[in-house]
């Protein structure tokens, strides 16, 4: 047990710097872009699928939050929301970027979330006829302080150093819990469980991936490292792993709950089908 803690931490340490340099681009990419890419979503009407898929795609604290109130208030459509959800990469991209995933794989799933995005969007924009009801106004930045999904504003330097601690504090946790599972389950086991299994990995990591916490995406990201799910299931949970959005969602848009569930229930078969497609055609990343 000793020796897989000081694995896991040692893991956990290597990655404090690039997690951190990670961020700290990040947080000065969301300072100039997060308002730009609202007032976009707000203007782009029967293009916001499109639009909504290409920035949710960039991490900006919040985004997904904000493009659900957006939405609860009608001045974005369903598609667009949806295209918004199933592209927010969420806590993925700095995991990625900071375990050394070569960059050409990164793309790829990058651009898979966001062509999802894309065609989900357009075909819920053609299926969905949702309510006209203007849901309510809330504080957004007060509401991450209550969920503690890191959306806080700390200035650049504070805001990065502690989302590379919240996230290297998950990470740490995660491998502990693997290294723990590969002691004593052994690797060619755990590689056979059910989320390297077709269909029914996908239809997991998607339910998982609905937990409104980045944990969810910390974890889906950092077992398909670890070899323990396919692309397909790593791709279901991270399509449907939208942050704290769909939580926005539920509390902004409450006069139109049917509108939700039936926007919960489309992503995640959306993702599922996704992910499950994946696998059936033997793609990997």
């Amino acid at each position: 047990m000793a020796d897989i803690l000081l694995d896991a931490a040692l893991d956990a340490l290597k990655l404090l710097p690039f997690l951190f340099l990670t961020y700290l681009l990040l947080e000065f990419i969301e300072e100039r872009a997060e308002a730009g890419s609202l007032k976009l979503v707000r203007q782009s009407g029967v293009w916001g699928p499109f639009v909504g898929a290409a920035l949710g795609v960039i991490p900006q604290c919040g985004f997904s939050a904000s493009a659900s109130s957006l939405f609860a208030q009608r001045l974005i459509s369903a598609g667009t929301l949806i295209a918004v959800f199933l592209s927010t990469s969420d806590e993925m991209l700095p995991i990625l970027i900071s375990s050394a995933v070569p960059p050409l794989t990164i793309v790829k799933i990058l651009g898979v979330k966001v062509l999802a995005g894309i065609v989900a969007g357009l075909l819920a924009d053609k299926l969905f006829r949702l309510c006209r009801h203007e849901g309510e106004r809330i504080d957004l930045h007060e509401l991450c302080e209550e969920e503690n999904c890191g959306c806080e504003e700390h200035g650049i330097l504070l805001s990065a150093l502690l989302h590379t601690v919240q996230i290297a504090g998950f990470v740490l946790t995660i491998n502990v819990i693997l290294g723990v599972a590969l002691h004593f389950v052994g690797e060619e086991t755990l590689s056979e469980l059910i989320l390297n299994r077709p269909v029914i990995g996908p239809v997991i990591s998607g339910v998982v991936g609905l937990i409104p916490n980045c944990a969810a995406s910390i974890l889906i990201t950092e077992l398909y490292l670890q070899g323990a799910m396919t692309a397909g299931s790593m791709m279901a949970g991270l399509l449907s792993a939208s942050g704290v959005g769909m939580l926005v969602l539920f509390r902004t848009n409450r006069r139109a709950m049917a509108d939700n569930v039936k926007i919960l229930g489309y992503v995640l078969v959306f993702s599922i089908l996704a992910g499950i497609a994946l696998d059936l055609l033997g793609l990997t990343f």
